[in-house]
């Protein structure tokens, strides 16, 4: 059974919390179809067919058998947003397409052009993670997990944010470290998303932080290997450590009927060839597209926006559901999404 979102007056008088997710490059075509079946059937995008099918193909609703926390309790709850096949929409501002720039986008509420690769560097942008670290009331309480390990130019160490990302993130000490120092390196600049989950969980039971971001990478990685399996599992593992993380803090009197939840994506794939969906860009048509979803005392279930919701409206969103005034932090951020009550 889902757990019950406290209402509106029962939050007003307390502290509000927000976590925001983001699964990197998670495209709007599986979240809201489930896997594709053209693909789960071809062996050169998947190597386990039978699993495959058996997982994600024969159930009836290949939706919920993909994400069934995002399409199931959140979808009902809250908001899932960015469905092209029935009038939704959702799309990135900046004209990048990839990562940094995406990443950037959601955490200030505005594109920059000067941002044209994931090896920018230190990002001389305030995101709001760091201007809330700069609050007294928020100081020291402002967290970061993420498989990319260039999260630590985004949210750079001037913002004074805890950011733990990357096969180094975490340090040494612990048995988190230890496992996360031993673990196969799949790719040299992402750690698993197990790792960052058990991260993000004892930031939770820990230190329990007023806001917490987690971003994930796995489902960028294995599509950009072509691995459309791997890719699909990775989704299900994701809604997976989501719906964790949701369930924690419900169970936590610190974070019960006060947090939000947003979840979100960087960028879409590419939609026009049969390998389309292995990539992302300006020269990979589609990609743009995204999708975002949001569950929470203030939220309003089944909220629609009028016109196609951007990513550029993701910080300004985290904020109003923290109280707060976005003009204070960049009047040249987007305007929340209209999904409160």
């Amino acid at each position: 059974m889902a757990a019950a979102i406290a209402t509106p007056a029962a939050a007003a008088d307390v502290d509000r919390r927000l976590v925001l997710v983001t699964l990197d490059g998670l495209p709007w075509t599986e979240v809201f179809r489930g896997a594709d079946p053209a693909r789960a059937d071809d062996k050169t995008f998947t190597t386990e067919r039978a699993l495959i099918r058996k997982d994600f193909l024969d159930p009836p609703d290949r939706r919920a058998a993909l994400m069934p926390f995002l399409t199931g309790p959140v979808a009902k709850q809250g908001v899932l947003l960015g469905d092209r096949d029935h009038g939704g929409c959702a799309a990135v501002a900046n004209d990048r397409w990839f990562s940094y720039p995406g990443y950037n986008e959601i955490l200030t509420g505005r594109p920059d052009p000067a941002i044209g690769s994931n090896a920018h560097g230190s990002n001389a942008n305030v995101t709001f993670l760091e201007w809330l670290n700069r609050r007294p009331e928020f100081r020291g309480k402002v967290e970061v997990a993420a498989s990319w390990d260039v999260f630590d130019q985004i949210i750079p160490p001037r913002s004074g944010v805890r950011v733990n990302a990357g096969w180094a993130g975490g340090g040494t000490a612990g048995p988190i470290a230890a496992l996360q120092r031993d673990a196969p390196r799949l790719w040299p600049t992402a750690r698993l998303d197990g790792f960052t989950q058990a991260w993000a969980m004892e930031a939770l039971k820990v230190r329990k932080p007023r806001v917490l971001y987690v971003a994930y990478d796995e489902t960028d990685d294995f599509a950009h290997d072509g691995r459309y399996d791997q890719m699909l599992w990775a989704a299900r593992r994701a809604d997976g450590f989501v719906a964790e993380l949701w369930r924690t803090l419900q169970a936590d009197p610190a974070y019960a009927g006060k947090t939000t939840l947003i979840v979100t994506t960087d960028h879409g794939r590419g939609t026009q060839a049969p390998d389309a969906w292995k990539h992302h860009g300006p020269k990979a048509p589609g990609s743009d597209a995204i999708w975002i979803a949001a569950i929470g005392p203030g939220v309003r279930a089944g909220a629609a926006p009028v016109g196609c919701a951007s990513q550029s409206q993701i910080a300004a969103t985290a904020l109003k559901a923290l109280g707060l005034d976005v003009a204070a932090f960049d009047p040249r951020a987007g305007a929340p999404l209209e999904i409160f009550r």
